[in-house]
Protein backbone atom coordinates (compact mmCIF):
# COMPACT_ATOMS: atom_id res chain seq x y z
CA UNK A 1 0.00 0.00 0.00
CA UNK A 2 0.90 3.45 -1.07
CA UNK A 3 2.00 5.94 2.10
CA UNK A 4 2.72 9.74 1.49
CA UNK A 5 5.96 9.21 3.85
CA UNK A 6 7.45 7.51 0.79
CA UNK A 7 8.08 10.69 -0.41
CA UNK A 8 9.95 11.85 2.56
CA UNK A 9 12.08 9.11 2.31
CA UNK A 10 13.24 9.70 -0.43
CA UNK A 11 14.11 13.10 0.41
CA UNK A 12 15.89 11.63 2.87
CA UNK A 13 17.82 9.56 0.83
CA UNK A 14 18.91 12.24 -1.75
CA UNK A 15 19.57 14.96 0.84
CA UNK A 16 23.33 15.70 0.92
CA UNK A 17 23.13 16.41 4.54
CA UNK A 18 21.50 13.50 5.61
CA UNK A 19 22.21 11.71 9.10
CA UNK A 20 20.91 7.99 10.16
CA UNK A 21 16.81 8.10 10.23
CA UNK A 22 14.66 7.04 13.42
CA UNK A 23 11.12 6.61 12.30
CA UNK A 24 9.09 6.64 15.20
CA UNK A 25 5.45 5.55 15.65
CA UNK A 26 3.01 3.50 17.73
CA UNK A 27 3.05 0.07 17.07
CA UNK A 28 1.57 -1.35 13.80
CA UNK A 29 1.46 1.86 12.17
CA UNK A 30 3.55 0.45 9.26
CA UNK A 31 6.92 1.16 9.22
CA UNK A 32 8.44 -1.99 9.23
CA UNK A 33 6.56 -2.32 5.92
CA UNK A 34 7.56 0.82 4.58
CA UNK A 35 11.48 0.74 5.02
CA UNK A 36 11.38 -2.82 3.49
CA UNK A 37 9.63 -1.35 0.43
CA UNK A 38 12.03 1.77 0.40
CA UNK A 39 14.63 -0.23 0.34
CA UNK A 40 13.43 -2.69 -2.22
CA UNK A 41 12.36 0.03 -4.62
CA UNK A 42 15.15 2.62 -3.85
CA UNK A 43 18.21 0.75 -2.98
CA UNK A 44 19.94 -1.93 -4.89
CA UNK A 45 20.20 -3.98 -1.39
CA UNK A 46 18.19 -4.17 1.37
CA UNK A 47 19.98 -5.03 4.33
CA UNK A 48 16.68 -6.01 7.40
CA UNK A 49 17.79 -6.94 10.81
CA UNK A 50 15.36 -7.13 13.22
CA UNK A 51 16.50 -6.46 16.89
CA UNK A 52 13.79 -8.44 19.01
CA UNK A 53 15.14 -11.31 20.75
CA UNK A 54 18.19 -11.05 18.68
CA UNK A 55 21.43 -12.49 20.89
CA UNK A 56 23.81 -11.74 17.93
CA UNK A 57 22.15 -8.14 17.40
CA UNK A 58 22.84 -7.54 21.25
CA UNK A 59 26.50 -9.00 20.90
CA UNK A 60 27.66 -6.76 17.98
CA UNK A 61 26.04 -3.63 19.99
CA UNK A 62 27.59 -4.40 23.18
CA UNK A 63 31.22 -3.88 22.47
CA UNK A 64 33.04 -0.50 21.91
CA UNK A 65 30.86 1.12 19.00
CA UNK A 66 33.15 0.52 16.72
CA UNK A 67 31.09 1.46 13.66
CA UNK A 68 32.85 -0.65 11.01
CA UNK A 69 33.16 -3.79 12.65
CA UNK A 70 29.14 -3.96 14.01
CA UNK A 71 28.66 -3.29 10.13
CA UNK A 72 30.62 -6.36 8.87
CA UNK A 73 28.92 -8.23 11.40
CA UNK A 74 25.56 -7.19 10.27
CA UNK A 75 26.54 -7.86 6.43
CA UNK A 76 27.67 -11.26 8.13
CA UNK A 77 23.93 -11.39 10.15
CA UNK A 78 21.99 -10.54 7.10
CA UNK A 79 23.84 -12.39 3.95
CA UNK A 80 24.07 -8.98 2.57
CA UNK A 81 26.86 -6.52 1.57
CA UNK A 82 25.98 -3.45 3.14
CA UNK A 83 28.03 -0.50 0.73
CA UNK A 84 27.22 3.35 0.96
CA UNK A 85 24.97 4.59 -1.60
CA UNK A 86 23.94 1.25 -2.77
CA UNK A 87 22.33 -0.12 0.55
CA UNK A 88 19.47 0.86 2.89
CA UNK A 89 20.75 -0.94 6.30
CA UNK A 90 17.29 -1.35 8.30
CA UNK A 91 17.53 -1.70 11.90
CA UNK A 92 13.99 -2.80 13.12
CA UNK A 93 12.56 -3.17 16.91
CA UNK A 94 15.09 -0.74 17.64
CA UNK A 95 13.60 -0.13 21.28
CA UNK A 96 14.57 -3.88 22.35
CA UNK A 97 18.46 -3.11 22.19
CA UNK A 98 18.87 0.26 23.49
CA UNK A 99 22.36 0.49 22.57
CA UNK A 100 21.78 0.23 18.67
CA UNK A 101 19.92 3.73 19.43
CA UNK A 102 22.93 5.16 20.94
CA UNK A 103 25.28 3.72 18.66
CA UNK A 104 23.92 6.21 15.83
CA UNK A 105 25.90 8.62 16.82
CA UNK A 106 29.10 6.63 15.55
CA UNK A 107 27.34 6.28 12.74
CA UNK A 108 26.55 9.85 11.77
CA UNK A 109 30.24 11.02 12.69
CA UNK A 110 32.23 7.96 11.95
CA UNK A 111 30.49 6.52 7.92
CA UNK A 112 27.80 9.01 7.21
CA UNK A 113 27.57 7.94 3.53
CA UNK A 114 25.93 4.59 4.96
CA UNK A 115 21.95 5.35 4.88
CA UNK A 116 21.02 3.98 8.32
CA UNK A 117 17.04 3.69 8.95
CA UNK A 118 15.95 2.56 12.55
CA UNK A 119 12.27 1.87 12.90
CA UNK A 120 10.99 1.43 16.85
CA UNK A 121 7.93 2.17 18.86
CA UNK A 122 8.10 5.21 20.52
CA UNK A 123 7.00 2.70 23.65
CA UNK A 124 9.91 1.36 24.24
CA UNK A 125 12.73 4.33 22.99
CA UNK A 126 11.32 6.80 25.63
CA UNK A 127 12.10 4.44 28.29
CA UNK A 128 15.77 3.79 27.47
CA UNK A 129 17.75 3.02 30.59
CA UNK A 130 21.78 3.06 30.67
CA UNK A 131 21.56 4.39 26.91
CA UNK A 132 22.53 7.83 25.95
CA UNK A 133 19.82 9.70 23.10
CA UNK A 134 21.89 10.68 19.79
CA UNK A 135 20.82 14.04 19.90
CA UNK A 136 21.46 16.07 17.04
CA UNK A 137 22.84 13.07 14.93
CA UNK A 138 19.77 11.66 13.78
CA UNK A 139 16.51 12.63 11.57
CA UNK A 140 13.62 11.99 12.58
CA UNK A 141 10.40 11.35 11.23
CA UNK A 142 7.10 10.15 12.61
CA UNK A 143 4.29 7.77 11.11
CA UNK A 144 0.91 7.16 12.04
CA UNK A 145 -2.17 5.36 10.83
CA UNK A 146 -2.95 5.85 7.15
CA UNK A 147 -4.89 8.82 6.33
CA UNK A 148 -8.24 8.89 4.31
CA UNK A 149 -6.59 9.50 1.10
CA UNK A 150 -4.20 6.75 1.52
CA UNK A 151 -7.34 4.80 2.45
CA UNK A 152 -8.91 5.56 -0.61
CA UNK A 153 -5.58 4.79 -3.00
CA UNK A 154 -5.70 1.64 -1.30
CA UNK A 155 -9.29 0.69 -2.56
CA UNK A 156 -7.60 1.62 -6.14
CA UNK A 157 -9.29 5.12 -6.06
CA UNK A 158 -6.47 7.24 -6.38
CA UNK A 159 -8.09 9.37 -8.69
CA UNK A 160 -10.54 10.61 -6.38
CA UNK A 161 -7.88 10.75 -3.82
CA UNK A 162 -6.00 13.09 -6.26
CA UNK A 163 -9.28 15.29 -6.90
CA UNK A 164 -9.53 15.93 -3.34
CA UNK A 165 -6.24 17.27 -3.40
CA UNK A 166 -6.67 19.02 -6.50
CA UNK A 167 -9.70 21.07 -4.50
CA UNK A 168 -11.60 20.76 -8.03
CA UNK A 169 -15.28 20.79 -5.91
CA UNK A 170 -17.89 20.48 -8.65
CA UNK A 171 -15.86 17.71 -10.41
CA UNK A 172 -15.50 16.33 -6.34
CA UNK A 173 -19.64 17.09 -5.97
CA UNK A 174 -20.39 14.67 -8.86
CA UNK A 175 -18.83 11.42 -6.84
CA UNK A 176 -20.42 12.59 -3.63
CA UNK A 177 -22.36 9.71 -2.48
CA UNK A 178 -19.34 7.35 -3.43
CA UNK A 179 -16.93 8.85 -0.97
CA UNK A 180 -19.57 9.21 1.70
CA UNK A 181 -19.71 5.44 1.65
CA UNK A 182 -15.98 5.44 1.77
CA UNK A 183 -15.84 7.68 4.78
CA UNK A 184 -17.99 5.95 7.00
CA UNK A 185 -16.23 2.76 5.89
CA UNK A 186 -12.95 4.61 7.30
CA UNK A 187 -14.56 5.63 10.80
CA UNK A 188 -15.12 2.10 11.05
CA UNK A 189 -12.13 0.86 9.62
CA UNK A 190 -9.98 3.23 10.72
CA UNK A 191 -6.02 3.99 9.15
CA UNK A 192 -4.07 0.56 10.88
CA UNK A 193 -2.49 -1.26 7.71
CA UNK A 194 -3.07 -4.50 8.69
CA UNK A 195 -7.27 -4.00 8.83
CA UNK A 196 -6.99 -1.81 5.91
CA UNK A 197 -5.59 -4.75 4.44
CA UNK A 198 -7.92 -7.09 5.54
CA UNK A 199 -11.28 -5.14 4.88
CA UNK A 200 -9.66 -4.56 1.36
CA UNK A 201 -9.33 -8.27 0.72
CA UNK A 202 -12.07 -9.57 2.60
CA UNK A 203 -14.44 -6.95 3.34
CA UNK A 204 -15.70 -8.90 6.90
CA UNK A 205 -16.35 -6.16 9.10
CA UNK A 206 -16.38 -8.78 12.10
CA UNK A 207 -12.68 -9.88 11.76
CA UNK A 208 -11.67 -6.25 11.15
CA UNK A 209 -13.05 -5.51 14.49
CA UNK A 210 -11.07 -8.48 16.19
CA UNK A 211 -7.70 -7.00 14.39
CA UNK A 212 -8.36 -3.90 16.38
CA UNK A 213 -9.37 -5.51 19.35
CA UNK A 214 -5.88 -7.24 19.02
CA UNK A 215 -3.94 -4.11 18.20
CA UNK A 216 -5.72 -2.47 21.62
CA UNK A 217 -4.73 -5.49 23.57
CA UNK A 218 -0.94 -5.22 22.49
CA UNK A 219 -0.82 -1.44 23.28
CA UNK A 220 -2.35 -2.71 26.86
CA UNK A 221 0.60 -4.99 26.88
CA UNK A 222 3.04 -2.21 26.29
CA UNK A 223 1.71 0.13 28.71
CA UNK A 224 2.32 -2.29 31.70
CA UNK A 225 5.61 -3.35 30.42
CA UNK A 226 7.28 0.47 29.86
CA UNK A 227 5.19 2.41 32.31
CA UNK A 228 6.38 1.28 35.52
CA UNK A 229 4.93 2.83 38.68
CA UNK A 230 2.77 4.88 36.62
CA UNK A 231 1.17 1.59 34.83
CA UNK A 232 -2.12 1.56 36.31
CA UNK A 233 -2.73 5.86 35.92
CA UNK A 234 -1.76 5.33 31.94
CA UNK A 235 -4.73 3.18 31.93
CA UNK A 236 -6.98 4.92 33.67
CA UNK A 237 -6.18 7.58 31.12
CA UNK A 238 -6.53 5.50 28.34
CA UNK A 239 -9.58 3.57 29.58
CA UNK A 240 -11.48 6.60 29.94
CA UNK A 241 -10.72 8.91 26.67
CA UNK A 242 -14.27 7.06 25.11
CA UNK A 243 -16.44 8.49 27.82
CA UNK A 244 -14.29 12.09 28.01
CA UNK A 245 -15.32 11.97 24.00
CA UNK A 246 -18.91 11.19 24.70
CA UNK A 247 -19.67 14.33 26.20
CA UNK A 248 -21.25 17.13 24.87
CA UNK A 249 -17.86 18.97 25.91
CA UNK A 250 -15.56 17.08 25.13
CA UNK A 251 -12.68 18.71 27.24
CA UNK A 252 -10.94 16.09 29.31
CA UNK A 253 -12.14 16.61 33.01
CA UNK A 254 -9.82 14.69 35.59
CA UNK A 255 -12.89 13.91 37.89
CA UNK A 256 -13.69 11.01 34.74
CA UNK A 257 -10.85 8.88 35.57
CA UNK A 258 -11.70 8.30 39.40
CA UNK A 259 -13.59 10.19 42.29
CA UNK A 260 -11.38 12.57 43.51
CA UNK A 261 -8.59 12.69 40.32
CA UNK A 262 -6.45 15.38 40.26
CA UNK A 263 -4.17 17.06 37.76
CA UNK A 264 -0.79 16.39 39.67
CA UNK A 265 -1.98 12.51 39.48
CA UNK A 266 -1.88 11.91 36.37
CA UNK A 267 -0.14 14.85 34.11
CA UNK A 268 2.67 12.18 33.61
CA UNK A 269 0.45 9.61 32.97
CA UNK A 270 -0.90 11.73 30.01
CA UNK A 271 2.13 13.39 28.82
CA UNK A 272 3.56 9.57 28.15
CA UNK A 273 0.46 8.76 26.56
CA UNK A 274 0.87 11.77 24.00
CA UNK A 275 4.87 11.42 23.93
CA UNK A 276 4.08 7.28 22.77
CA UNK A 277 1.43 8.40 20.15
CA UNK A 278 -1.21 6.78 21.10
CA UNK A 279 -3.27 10.22 21.56
CA UNK A 280 -3.69 13.76 20.29
CA UNK A 281 -3.03 16.43 22.97
CA UNK A 282 -5.49 19.32 21.25
CA UNK A 283 -4.95 22.31 24.12
CA UNK A 284 -7.18 25.48 24.36
CA UNK A 285 -6.07 28.83 22.96
CA UNK A 286 -6.94 31.60 25.55
CA UNK A 287 -7.06 33.88 22.47
CA UNK A 288 -6.93 33.44 18.70
CA UNK A 289 -3.87 34.60 17.45
CA UNK A 290 -0.43 33.64 16.65
CA UNK A 291 2.24 31.92 17.48
CA UNK A 292 -1.18 29.38 18.72
CA UNK A 293 1.59 27.71 20.93
CA UNK A 294 2.40 31.29 22.89
CA UNK A 295 -1.40 31.44 24.00
CA UNK A 296 -2.54 27.74 24.70
CA UNK A 297 -3.78 26.74 28.52
CA UNK A 298 -1.98 23.42 29.44
CA UNK A 299 -4.87 22.65 32.27
CA UNK A 300 -7.52 22.53 29.19
CA UNK A 301 -7.28 20.50 26.52
CA UNK A 302 -8.95 17.34 24.92
CA UNK A 303 -7.14 13.68 24.30
CA UNK A 304 -8.09 11.81 21.23
CA UNK A 305 -7.20 8.39 19.83
CA UNK A 306 -4.32 7.67 17.29
CA UNK A 307 -7.15 6.30 14.94
CA UNK A 308 -10.52 6.59 14.22
CA UNK A 309 -11.03 2.90 13.83
CA UNK A 310 -9.79 2.31 17.22
CA UNK A 311 -11.93 4.65 18.68
CA UNK A 312 -14.69 2.76 17.22
CA UNK A 313 -13.62 -0.40 18.76
CA UNK A 314 -13.29 0.90 22.01
CA UNK A 315 -16.26 2.15 22.20
CA UNK A 316 -17.91 -1.11 20.71
CA UNK A 317 -19.27 0.68 18.00
CA UNK A 318 -21.29 -1.59 15.34
CA UNK A 319 -20.80 -2.45 12.14
CA UNK A 320 -24.42 -2.09 11.20
CA UNK A 321 -24.55 1.69 12.54
CA UNK A 322 -21.41 2.70 10.82
CA UNK A 323 -21.21 0.61 7.73
CA UNK A 324 -25.03 0.43 6.60
CA UNK A 325 -26.49 3.86 4.39
CA UNK A 326 -28.75 5.99 6.27
CA UNK A 327 -28.41 4.64 9.67
CA UNK A 328 -27.45 7.59 12.01
CA UNK A 329 -24.59 6.76 14.34
CA UNK A 330 -26.32 8.59 17.31
CA UNK A 331 -23.97 9.57 20.05
CA UNK A 332 -21.71 8.15 18.34
CA UNK A 333 -21.07 10.39 15.78
CA UNK A 334 -19.87 13.76 17.02
CA UNK A 335 -17.09 11.66 18.82
CA UNK A 336 -15.67 9.71 15.82
CA UNK A 337 -16.10 13.13 13.52
CA UNK A 338 -13.81 14.73 15.44
CA UNK A 339 -11.17 12.45 16.16
CA UNK A 340 -11.05 11.74 12.39
CA UNK A 341 -10.92 15.30 11.67
CA UNK A 342 -8.02 15.73 14.03
CA UNK A 343 -6.27 12.89 12.55
CA UNK A 344 -6.46 13.86 9.21
CA UNK A 345 -4.95 17.54 10.34
CA UNK A 346 -2.28 16.09 12.53
CA UNK A 347 -1.00 14.02 9.41
CA UNK A 348 0.70 17.41 8.25
CA UNK A 349 3.52 17.06 10.72
CA UNK A 350 4.29 20.78 12.16
CA UNK A 351 1.02 22.46 11.91
CA UNK A 352 -0.04 23.41 15.61
CA UNK A 353 -4.05 22.44 16.33
CA UNK A 354 -5.77 24.19 19.37
CA UNK A 355 -9.37 24.62 20.59
CA UNK A 356 -10.87 27.91 21.16
CA UNK A 357 -13.51 28.81 23.91
CA UNK A 358 -14.43 31.81 25.47
CA UNK A 359 -14.33 33.15 28.66
CA UNK A 360 -17.37 33.52 30.10
CA UNK A 361 -19.13 32.12 27.34
CA UNK A 362 -20.60 28.97 25.75
CA UNK A 363 -19.13 29.82 22.24
CA UNK A 364 -16.59 26.96 21.31
CA UNK A 365 -14.92 26.92 18.26
CA UNK A 366 -13.35 22.78 17.83
CA UNK A 367 -10.37 23.64 15.94
CA UNK A 368 -7.53 26.48 15.33
CA UNK A 369 -5.07 26.13 12.87
CA UNK A 370 -2.29 28.34 13.06
CA UNK A 371 -1.91 30.27 9.43
CA UNK A 372 1.04 32.64 7.86
CA UNK A 373 -1.54 35.59 8.75
CA UNK A 374 -3.53 34.95 11.64
CA UNK A 375 -5.46 31.39 12.97
CA UNK A 376 -8.08 29.22 10.49
CA UNK A 377 -10.94 28.51 12.57
CA UNK A 378 -12.94 24.47 12.19
CA UNK A 379 -16.10 24.17 12.92
CA UNK A 380 -16.68 19.96 12.68
CA UNK A 381 -20.62 18.72 12.03
CA UNK A 382 -21.13 15.13 11.73
CA UNK A 383 -23.58 15.41 9.51
CA UNK A 384 -26.22 18.03 7.59
CA UNK A 385 -27.30 19.84 10.00
CA UNK A 386 -24.85 23.04 10.07
CA UNK A 387 -26.37 25.52 12.03
CA UNK A 388 -22.63 27.05 13.38
CA UNK A 389 -23.73 29.75 16.39
CA UNK A 390 -20.44 29.73 18.18
CA UNK A 391 -18.38 29.88 14.59
CA UNK A 392 -20.81 32.58 13.16
CA UNK A 393 -20.35 34.96 16.74
CA UNK A 394 -16.44 33.84 16.50
CA UNK A 395 -15.76 35.37 13.23
CA UNK A 396 -18.25 38.22 14.16
CA UNK A 397 -16.11 38.94 16.74
CA UNK A 398 -12.73 38.76 14.78
CA UNK A 399 -13.58 38.96 11.48
CA UNK A 400 -12.99 43.41 11.53
CA UNK A 401 -9.84 43.33 13.35
CA UNK A 402 -7.90 40.55 11.11
CA UNK A 403 -6.41 41.58 8.06
CA UNK A 404 -7.09 40.12 5.68
CA UNK A 405 -10.30 39.49 6.94
CA UNK A 406 -11.01 36.74 9.10
CA UNK A 407 -12.68 33.81 6.96
CA UNK A 408 -14.02 30.03 8.59
CA UNK A 409 -14.14 26.14 8.09
CA UNK A 410 -16.92 24.50 8.62
CA UNK A 411 -16.87 20.44 8.14
CA UNK A 412 -20.02 18.54 7.60
CA UNK A 413 -21.58 16.30 5.07
CA UNK A 414 -22.64 18.76 2.66
CA UNK A 415 -20.78 19.08 -0.46
CA UNK A 416 -18.34 22.09 -1.02
CA UNK A 417 -19.88 25.69 -0.48
CA UNK A 418 -18.40 29.18 -0.83
CA UNK A 419 -19.99 32.27 1.71
CA UNK A 420 -18.55 35.17 2.42
CA UNK A 421 -17.39 34.58 5.88
CA UNK A 422 -16.78 30.82 5.65
CA UNK A 423 -16.27 27.72 3.05
CA UNK A 424 -17.98 24.49 3.61
CA UNK A 425 -16.29 21.93 3.48
CA UNK A 426 -17.26 18.28 2.73
CA UNK A 427 -16.15 15.92 6.32
CA UNK A 428 -13.51 13.25 3.20
CA UNK A 429 -11.57 16.75 2.36
CA UNK A 430 -10.79 17.45 5.85
CA UNK A 431 -6.76 17.30 5.22
CA UNK A 432 -8.20 20.22 3.04
CA UNK A 433 -8.02 22.31 5.67
CA UNK A 434 -4.10 22.56 6.04
CA UNK A 435 -3.83 24.22 2.76
CA UNK A 436 -6.24 26.66 3.36
CA UNK A 437 -4.19 27.94 6.34
CA UNK A 438 -1.32 27.70 3.82
CA UNK A 439 -3.38 29.73 1.11
CA UNK A 440 -3.41 27.10 -1.37
CA UNK A 441 -6.67 26.40 -1.83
Amino acid sequence: MERDIYAELLSWKAAPDRKPLMLYGARQVGKTYILKEFGERSFERLAYVNCFRNAAVRTLFSGDANVRRIVEGLSVLTGQPIEPGRTLLVLDEAQEVPAVVSALKYFCEELPQLHVAVAGSLLGVLNMQGESFPAGKVNILRMGPMTFSEFLCAQGEGQLARLLAAHDWPLVEAFHQQLTVRLRQYYYVGGMPEAVAHFLAHHDPAAVRRIQEDILAAYEVDIAKHTGALTQRVRQVWESIPAQLGKENRKFVYGAIAKGARAKDYELAIQWLVDAGLVHKVERARQPRIPLRYYTDPSAFKLYLLDVGLLAALNGVSAQFMLAPGKDMAEYKGALTENFVLQQLRSHAGMPVCYFSKDGSTQEVDFLLQRSDGVLPIEVKAEVNVRSKSLAAFVNDHRRSEAPPLKAVRLSMMPYRQQEWMDNLPLYAAAGCADVARHVL
